[in-house]
């Protein structure tokens, strides 16, 4: 029977702001994901997206649309950055999905029939962007103990769950099992900040806050996020459903990885819910570290200030999925805290990927071409250097196993590029341009070529769980479709097989010329944002104005006929918008939030009395509405029900 690998990662609130830290744990989920599949494991790979709670409603209401509407974007804008970078889950779950909703509601009827669950009143400081509650002593400064925003003190009845009762429980799983929690400095953290601390009950439900699952046994009460969150690990596997088949197959769950500022309730809080249950815990939880800029966690609202390109969609654009994968899993070490910065990352794709990789697959397939018709050579039994590559190459697999084994996802890079390295150093040892020269020489040309074949073949199939796109190509330029473990036997490349040559897999790039566009790029994102119709929202309120002055102002019901980017700006869309019997052409700061696709067809109102003005050089004769909320995120102002283009808003 086939072994079985389930793997996680945490569901995410889908904010819309992201960065290239936000793709940290996805992408090395992806990576072990597809290692196991290439080891011919049956596995499940599970990602999602945390919906409910305060922070969402608070978001909805402060734009006067319901919840849904409000997530549903940001979701679709989440699965598109997967996409993206080639994240290949078995489910994408999110917790408004029915099967996850019924779930839930199961799981709080039975700990509440279990007594693990009583109602109680609640009083605590919340930090609503974490959905966490603090004791007073737990507070820093007065401020939540991991974001430092303010925090807001709260009552209210409540539903506890018994977490107090299950904290020797968890103190034995960590004795019993040094394995269930890393680092090791994870498990300190929890035991001494936590567990010998002492545990308090935990509050699991609200009756303020109304998006979210309302409890089986007291609908005024709706689920808390946590409890909620949490047991999406066993809601999308069928578990108390009908059909729990997944659940039997899958379940415990051989690995959560999280970030380390999330350890406390997937290794304290999650392992108590599953012993209340009566269900076992996972194999293994790992905390891993954060994606630092100058020392300090990436975050969106520095970002500006640091001359870095952190946005995953432009880092992919302009450089490839592939890179922006392979930085994240080669350079940041596993369980660590790990420093970004543009030129690390450039020199980093520079050096392995351009120099190492792609110069070898360069090197060789040309050769190939040259000397025999880009052919796959005939070749003879090795001597001299090409035993210890080929040795190499037959031990590679059992190398990497070993690492990804370990969750050591950059030792296993270091392993394989040792390789592609030792075959770079092997073309300058045998010299195959001056074994062309020689007609005798043919036979031992072949051979070489042939083990650099070998070679690349070897490599790109162990390659492919983590540079997932260049690899394929790589193996199809070979002839080389079959990518399981047995192909990983030298010697399986057919002699006579095509090899079509490929232009460059990685470009080598001119760094400081690279540096000098990427600053100009930032730069001209900083103008826009303070020249653009839909800039942020000023410091202080803008003097009032009588209404004759408002009235000047013209606005009207415009359809969206036609919409494509502005070529020199990342942020601006031109659309075409048709306002009753005439077409103008409006340019507006919305291409972060809406595709040129999303805009056709759509009603606006325009203002339509502005003088017009060139953006980035394309006439824009009025204003398109939003609301922009205090991140900056734009929706658009659009007429509730159906109204002909040209109508006058009043």
């Amino acid at each position: 029977m086939a072994q079985k690998y389930y793997i996680t990662t945490p569901i995410y609130y889908p904010s819309g702001n992201w960065h290239i830290g936000h793709c940290y744990t996805t992408v090395i989920c992806d990576a072990l994901a597809r290692f196991h599949k290439l080891k011919g494991e049956e596995v499940f790979f599970l990602t999602g997206t945390d919906e409910h709670g305060q922070k969402v409603e608070k978001e909805a209401k402060s734009r006067g649309i319901t919840p849904r509407a409000f997530i549903d974007p940001l979701v679709e804008r989440l699965q598109d950055m997967w996409r993206l970078l080639d994240i290949g889950y078995d489910r994408f779950i999110r917790t408004t999905d029915a099967d996850h909703v019924a779930c839930v509601q199961r799981i709080y009827q039975k700990l509440y029939e279990s007594g693990d669950i009583y109602k109680s009143e609640y009083s605590g400081y919340y930090c609503t962007p974490c959905e966490a509650f603090w004791t007073e002593a737990q507070l820093a400064g007065g401020k939540c103990p991991d974001c430092g925003r303010e925090v807001t003190l709260q009552k209210e009845e409540s539903y506890f769950f018994r977490l107090s009762k299950y904290a020797p429980r968890i103190l034995k799983l960590y004795e019993d099992n040094p394995g269930f929690l890393s680092p090791k400095s994870r498990v300190n953290e929890m035991v001494n900040n936590f567990l010998k601390a002492g545990l308090t009950d935990l509050s699991v439900s609200r009756t303020t806050v109304k998006w979210g699952i309302p409890l089986p046994f007291d609908e005024k009460h709706t689920a808390y996020v946590w409890i909620d969150a949490l047991s999406n690990y066993i809601s999308a596997l069928g578990y108390l459903s009908e059909d729990d088949s997944l659940y039997r197959k899958f379940w415990p769950a051989d690995l959560h990885l999280v970030g380390k500022e999330i350890v406390r309730f997937h290794a304290i809080i999650w392992p108590a819910i599953l012993m209340a249950l009566g269900e076992p815990v996972p194999h293994e939880i790992y905390g891993h570290g954060w994606l630092l800029i100058g020392g300090e966690k990436l975050s969106k609202s520095k970002e500006n200030a640091r001359p870095e390109l952190t946005d995953p969609y432009e880092l992919v654009k302009r450089y490839g999925a592939d890179a922006v994968r392979y930085y994240l899993l080669r350079e940041i070490p596993f369980g660590s805290d790990g420093e970004y910065t543009t030129e690390r990352f450039l020199k980093r794709i520079n050096a392995d990927l351009a120099n190492d990789l792609g110069n070898l697959v360069s090197r060789t397939q040309a050769m190939i071409v040259q000397n025999f018709d880009g052919k796959v050579p005939p070749h003879a039994a090795p001597e001299g250097p090409d035993g210890e590559l080929i040795s190499m190459c037959e031990g590679l697999f059992k190398r990497v196993d070993a690492d990804m084994g370990a969750l050591n996802a950059p030792d296993a890079l270091a392993d394989i590029f040792a390789v592609v390295s030792r075959a770079n150093k092997y073309i300058d040892e045998t010299a195959p341009w001056i074994l062309a020269k020689d007609a005798a020489k043919r036979e031992r040309l072949g051979t070489v070529l042939y083990t650099l074949a070998e070679t690349v073949r070897v490599c790109a199939v162990l390659l492919k769980p983590f540079l997932t796109q260049a690899t394929e190509r790589i193996l199809r330029s070979f002839g080389a479709e079959n990518d399981g473990l047995e192909s990983l036997t030298f010697g399986r490349l057919r002699e006579g097989s095509q090899i079509e040559k490929l232009p460059p897999v990685f470009p080598r790039m001119d760094i400081p010329k690279e540096l000098a566009e990427v600053e100009k790029l930032l730069s001209a994102k900083k103008e826009e944002n303070k020249a653009e119709p839909h800039g942020a929202a000023p410091a202080e309120a803008k003097p009032p104005v009588g209404f004759e002055d408002f009235t000047k102002l013209e606005f009207k019901v415009g359809e969206v006929i036609a919409c494509e980017k502005v070529k020199k700006s990342e942020k601006l869309l031109h659309e075409t918008v048709k306002i009753g019997g005439e077409v103008r052409s409006v340019v507006s700061g919305i291409a972060k939030f809406y595709s040129p696709e999303e805009m056709v067809g759509k009603k606006v109102v325009v203002v339509t009395n502005l003088k017009p003005v060139k953006l980035c050089g394309v006439l824009s004769e009025g204003m398109i509405l939003c609301a922009e909320d205090g991140e900056g995120r734009i929706s658009l102002i659009s007429p509730e029900k159906f109204v002909e283009s040209g109508a006058t808003v009043r």
